[in-house]
């Protein structure tokens, strides 16, 4: 016997109760989820100058180099923590220096081939809310032993790696 059966426009329920009770209870996961993401899910000062210095960079590098102490004015970043912020873009790849007068700093990967879910692991490490559910980062943790938890955040790892692999400086722009 069906009980329910979903479709484009929702689900559609012969026991209305149960329609009642389900839908709660996916309110009440999706609560869980975002209250979860919100208390694991933190960028660092590094994730965040390092995306918003490079949309900078994307959104005014026509054919020339930024300098760096413009896009410290623009967002009110320390000139040497950027530096080094930039040394490890550099080292990595995303970045392209040039000294001198018309000197700065330019991508040198198309904005279409950066995504916003490596800068963050390059700066922060996992997507993962735990790193008992991180693919890259994976280490064992106490939350191993809940195994209902572990696939909550298995979903919330799977939707904002989702997001920010599919997210391109290039979007942002």
């Amino acid at each position: 016997m069906e009980k329910f059966k979903i479709f484009e426009d929702g689900p559609s329920f012969k026991n209305e109760a149960i329609c009642h009770l389900k839908f709660d209870f996916i309110i009440f996961l999706s609560t869980i989820s975002i209250d979860i993401i919100d208390k694991f899910m933190k960028l660092t000062t590094k994730s965040e100058y390092s995306i918003l210095a490079l949309i900078y960079i994307a959104r005014n590098d026509k054919n020339k180099f930024i300098k760096i102490e413009e896009i410290c004015g623009i967002y009110n970043i320390s000139k040497k923590y950027l530096e080094s912020l930039f040394a490890i873009l550099k080292t990595h790849r995303y970045l392209k220096t040039k000294r001198g007068s018309s000197g700065g700093y330019k991508l040198a990967i198309p904005v279409d081939k950066i995504t916003v879910a490596s800068i963050v692991r390059l700066m922060d490490g996992a997507l993962a809310p735990s790193e008992s559910v991180s693919k890259y980062f994976f280490s064992e943790t106490p939350l191993q032993q809940e195994q209902k938890m572990i696939v909550v955040l298995k979903d919330i790892r799977n939707y904002i790696a989702f997001k920010l692999e599919h997210l391109t400086l290039a979007d942002l722009v």
